[in-house]
């Protein structure tokens, strides 16, 4: 009985700074890959005023296909950046997305963005444009995070993830 105890302990000894070692495995982790979902057409809405928004806003969905490269599933758990209209700074971007990806694999996701316009001076010619039915130049700028349990949780970025055109939805 003595020795399986010490036996035990000593593989203890032995398993614990190998697991401790695993997340610097880390860098082995590929980014996710997001582009513009395939027939998926990004969109922006014209918000009337509210207590919220007294000058109005805007409602943004961009549709994103989301891909792990990766041999092995991972949660894809954040995505954070900016969001530029007609090069323009329009509104910061939070998403707390928890999303798991399966290995090699890919979904596609809405991402719906508000704004408020008073937070955004000088949105006068998108707001033409919108009105005019024109589309609308975009680029979303932003870092990603990841689990991917034992081997870490990588960012990534920043970078520009998704770049296209929106379309205002009547």
């Amino acid at each position: 009985m003595r020795s399986r105890l010490i036996w035990l302990v000593a593989m203890l000894a032995l398993a614990l700074p190998a697991c401790a070692s695993l997340g610097a495995l880390a860098p082995v982790v590929q980014m996710p890959r997001i582009e513009v979902a395939e027939g998926r057409q990004a969109e922006i809405r014209l918000v009337a005023p509210t207590l919220q928004r007294p000058l109005g806003g805007a409602s943004v969905r961009l549709w994103a296909r989301v891909q792990n490269p990766n041999p092995f599933g991972l949660t894809l758990s954040a995505v954070d950046g900016l969001l530029f209209l007609e090069g323009r700074q329009t509104a910061g971007v939070d998403f707390p997305l928890g999303l798991p990806l399966a290995a090699v694999g890919d979904t596609v996701i809405p991402l719906d963005i508000g704004i408020s316009f008073a937070d955004v001076p000088g949105m006068a010619d998108v707001l033409r444009q919108a009105l005019d039915g024109s589309p609308i130049g975009y680029r979303l700028d932003g870092s990603m995070r990841v689990d991917a349990g034992v081997l870490g949780q990588p960012s990534f970025g920043p970078t520009t993830l998704l770049q296209d055109t929106l379309h205002v939805r009547r």
